[in-house]
């Protein structure tokens, strides 16, 4: 997609926005690094986020800065008033909202001697809610489609992952993983389609023609990636992000730790 944040958020002001996007990207950081209670406090700061947008675009009076309700269950529920708005806005997100806050309350994730501790679970459950949240922000205040709003949520997010290390056009991969898993962490990081030639310098592959015929056209078999024959360039699917984050992120996520760690001289 080619739309920016401004102006996928274009009704939305900075001092709202900024946050919003902001919040957003540090929740997937923490997901994609394994760390589930940060990644579950940020959904617990976008529920307020989320709140301010919407009380502002019902009053058609934004605050500067997001704030957070005296009592954010009677605040939600005061929503479902503005009855010339659409369900979306009056019911659905905030109800969202509520669950959202239910397990940064109570789920010992803000809080000391809640039932449970943060696990990859809750933390997946976050992030999955706060991604239909801001497909449906894209949707009301970009005027498009859920299937294109869901698209755009996935343009948005800022993705790095600490196993991989930008050397001048090259990024290489820091971690002992499959040729596949190399070449979907790099198409992770890309913002878009890359050439066969760029992956096979990152990859460090040997045979490019195999790597065309068996790697990428298996990955693409597999839909966790897109892979153009005739532009010979290959683009991660939303499958091949979720595969990513939920297998590879997870696997390597002490991995670069470790190796510092093995690599420190002990005092004598």
């Amino acid at each position: 997609m080619t739309a920016t944040p401004q102006v996928i958020f274009s009704g939305i002001p900075e001092g709202l926005r900024r946050p919003l996007l902001d919040e957003y990207n540090k929740l997937a950081k923490h997901y994609r690094e394994g760390h589930w209670e940060p990644a579950e406090l940020n959904g617990g700061k976008l529920c307020e986020i989320v709140y301010s947008i919407l009380r502002g675009h019902v009053d058609s009076a934004f605050a500067n800065a997001p704030y957070k309700p005296d009592n954010m269950v009677v605040a939600c529920r005061k929503l479902e008033e503005a009855t010339g708005f659409p369900r979306s806005v009056r019911i659905q997100v905030p109800r969202m909202l509520l669950a959202l806050y239910e397990i940064r309350n109570n789920r010992n994730v803000g809080h000391i001697g809640a039932d449970v501790d943060p696990s990859h679970m809750d933390a997946s459950l976050v992030l999955a809610m706060v991604r239909w949240m801001m497909a449906e922000l894209v949707r009301i205040f970009h005027g498009t489609t859920t299937e294109e709003a869901t698209q755009m949520v996935e343009s948005l997010t800022e993705r790095s992952l600490p196993i991989l290390w930008h050397v001048g056009d090259v990024t290489r991969v820091l971690a002992p993983l499959s040729a596949k898993d190399k070449t979907l962490a790099v198409l992770y990081s890309a913002p878009g389609p890359l050439d066969v030639k760029s992956l096979l310098a990152s990859v460090e592959y040997g045979n490019a023609s195999r790597y065309r015929s068996s790697i990428l056209k298996d990955a693409h078999r597999e839909h966790l990636l897109h892979f153009d024959a005739k532009a010979d360039t290959a683009q991660i699917s939303p499958v091949g992000s979720r595969y990513v984050e939920e297998r590879v992120a997870l696997e390597t996520s002490g991995y670069i730790q470790f190796q510092g760690e093995r690599s420190t001289p002990r005092p004598r």
